[in-house]
């Protein structure tokens, strides 16, 4: 912090503790970034945010109110305001770059049994609620809610509720997966939730990221436009009565709620809200403000090992040229463990239908699988085995489930079909991975919300979904669900605040006018070169191949290509990025260096700059020259790598470098 803001923060704290209206600002460490927080006369606490002087978040009052009437953030008293410099510093081996190394301004205001905590980053303002209280408390509400200055675009992505229902509380469950909407704020729903995090637009080009980070025994957070320009936070609260059913019985459906959030421990931190406001796109594709903000590693998870993996479910088990009834059975999952072993492949995965339907029983397994000889094949090729599960079977008896499959060799679990972020799902999302951890099994969590830091906190997290990802080509038509303008949003998003299963690798592609929807032969939209770009740009620790063993196998040179690519990174620069329009990443991990670039509809024409890897012996995947007409259509050359690479994109197009 400069000397000018420090004094200021120190003779407004004097004037605070006089019972008087005051004013405390803390500053980004290069000074472009500045939150202003005040207590007014009548004691409400409220902050603004301005970047180069001009504001970007209006006043917004936090609150959080608890049992008995008392609200934290209102008849506020400052008894002490301080104000530091501090440094986060990580090692970060499974993350987008080796390192994390950040500095922030801190400003504390201590209110007696509480704290007000912001952290002013280069790119972010962060606040969050610290509590001394007694040995437990009830969140009855918080308000969290971003004030915009006017009516600004956003990217907003409607809560895909499984119930029609104006009830926010139905609106909740959800399986946090949906396109975005870019428009005005006042032309988004005004009665049905958004994902989080939402991407704002600010005047002059630059961005804001609105989101929520490190959020652990509390319920995750939903976003609504209010009045105004407002856009408020929704919480979950705590259900009171539920019931099984939803998908094959494996989910537990909400019939009642408590008047409440959470029930907590009374000395905790809450989460962060965050804002995070950058000049450019490409700095929403590198900013590790979201890694430093979540709680240090809880388990040693040493032992873990990222990796790609062949998957089942999206190709429909459907192999061809095989001499046996293709489906879940032993004979299939060797046919996936022999070519995950002769391509070096790590994991294969047994996705929904290995234990028998609507049991919600993990133990009781379908007469076509016998597990403990699939694991036994491949060990002996050096592939391991992943297996999936519902949430209802999986929380019934965890430290069962998680004993018995990891004495028999299995490796991790995808787990399913929470479709909530409630308090007592985010707990289950946290007991899974500590329990998961104690028996040395990593997880992939689906149907859950963002990772808001659990990735973190739990290294053996691998995965989350939460993305409207490559399954949905399966039942969707191009209306309901195009993939291409997707995918060049999707990283300044939702990857921002974590790594997500998005599932690419099809190898039967589709232009414009030729996608379907398919359920046992799907399709990609776009080319093949964009489905391999897509390796570089989307990161995932258990990174899926999502097309058949016989598709690879026909197309042998592209499967060579993505069995040949790490997961995760030691550096991330971002080359070329534009929201909605392109994204051009490269990542390295040792000494070598991986592109991947990609384009919404319209064509496009890139010089790249590749004087960082320029000389080096390369291999490069480029649309084909008539990709426009025919999407598989792609060329893969080996070359050297020119300082400056001239490459056209065909419509939905990519290409893709790899160092050789």
């Amino acid at each position: 912090m400069n000397r000018r803001n420090l004094i200021v923060a120190l003779l407004t704290a004097c004037v605070g503790l006089a019972g008087w209206a005051a004013t405390w600002t803390v500053a980004s460490p290069d000074g472009r970034l500045v939150a202003d927080c005040e207590v007014d006369a009548t004691g409400t606490l409220s902050f603004t945010i301005a970047k180069d002087g001009r504001q970007v978040v209006a006043p917004s009052r936090p609150a959080m109110t608890l049992d008995g009437g008392r609200v934290l953030g209102q008849r506020v008293r400052v008894k002490k305001a301080a104000t530091r410099r501090a440094t986060f510093s990580a090692r970060t081996p499974i993350y987008k770059k080796a390192q994390v190394d950040l500095a922030y301004n801190l400003l504390t205001l201590n209110c007696g049994d509480y704290d007000i905590e912001l952290r002013a980053y280069d790119q972010a303002i962060a606040y969050r609620f610290v509590t001394r209280l007694r040995d437990s408390l009830t969140v009855v509400a918080e308000d969290a809610r971003f004030v915009l200055p006017d009516d600004y675009t956003v990217y907003a992505a409607p809560a895909n509720s499984r119930f029609e229902s104006d009830d926010l509380r139905v609106q909740a469950f959800c399986s946090f997966e949906n396109t975005y909407v870019h428009a005005p704020l006042s032309q988004q729903s005004r009665t049905h939730l958004s994902l989080c995090p939402m991407l704002v637009d600010l005047p002059g080009g630059g961005r804001m990221l609105l989101g929520e980070y490190n959020v652990r025994d509390y319920p995750g957070m939903l976003l609504l436009p209010d009045h105004g320009n407002t856009v408020r936070a929704f919480f979950p609260p705590v259900v009171a009565r539920q019931h099984q059913g939803g998908h094959n019985n494996l989910q537990m459906i909400a019939d009642q709620w408590h008047p409440y959030i959470a029930r907590t421990a009374g000395r905790r931190a809450f989460p962060w809200r965050m804002m995070i406001v950058v000049d450019s796109d490409a700095d929403l594709l590198t900013t590790d403000v979201p890694r430093s903000l979540a709680d240090a590693p809880e388990v040693d998870a040493s032992w873990v090992k990222p990796g790609k993996v062949a998957w089942d479910w999206w190709n429909d088990w459907n192999l061809t040229g095989v001499d046996f009834v293709t489906g879940v059975n032993d004979a299939t999952y060797k046919y996936y463990i022999d070519f995950a072993a002769r391509n070096g492949i790590e994991y294969v995965i047994l996705d929904e239908g290995w234990a028998v339907n609507k049991k919600a029983d993990l133990m009781q397994v379908v007469p076509e699988i016998h597990l403990e000889q699939l694991v036994a094949y491949a060990r002996e090729r050096g592939v391991g085995l992943v297996l999936w599960a519902g949430y209802k079977a999986f929380e019934r008896d965890m430290e069962g489930v998680c004993r018995h499959y990891s004495q028999m060799g299995i490796k991790g679990f995808k787990i399913d079909f929470m479709d909530r972020n409630d308090q007592q799902v985010m707990r289950f999302l946290e007991d899974a991975a500590r329990m998961c951890a104690k028996y040395h099994l990593f997880c992939d969590f689906h149907g859950a919300p963002a990772p808001q830091g659990l990735t973190v906190t739990f290294p053996n997290v691998l995965n989350f979904e939460a993305v409207a990802g490559l399954e949905q080509v399966k039942w969707s038509d191009a209306k309901e669900f195009d993939e291409v303008p997707h995918e060049t949003i999707l990283p300044f998003i939702r990857q921002v605040v974590g790594p997500m299963d998005y599932t690419q690798g099809a190898m039967r592609n589709a232009t414009q006018a030729n996608f379907r929807p398919c359920n046992d032969q799907p399709m990609s939209h776009g080319t093949r070169a964009r489905q391999l770009a897509l390796y570089m740009i989307l990161e995932s620790p258990f990174n899926m191949l999502c097309d058949t063993p016989t598709q690879y196998e026909a197309n042998q040179a592209c499967t060579d290509f993505i069995a040949s690519l790490p997961v995760v990174w030691d550096e991330t620069r971002v080359l070329a990025a534009s929201v909605g329009e392109y994204v051009v990443m490269a990542r390295r991990s040792g000494n070598d260096w991986y592109v991947g670039g990609i384009t919404n509809w319209q064509a496009r024409d890139l010089e790249v700059d590749l004087s960082f890897m320029a000389g080096r012996e390369v291999e490069l995947v480029t649309d084909g020259v008539n990709a426009a007409r025919h999407a598989e259509d792609h060329r893969i050359c080996r070359q050297v790598a020119p300082a400056k690479l001239r490459v056209h994109l065909a419509p939905g197009g990519g290409f893709a470098i790899a160092t050789r």
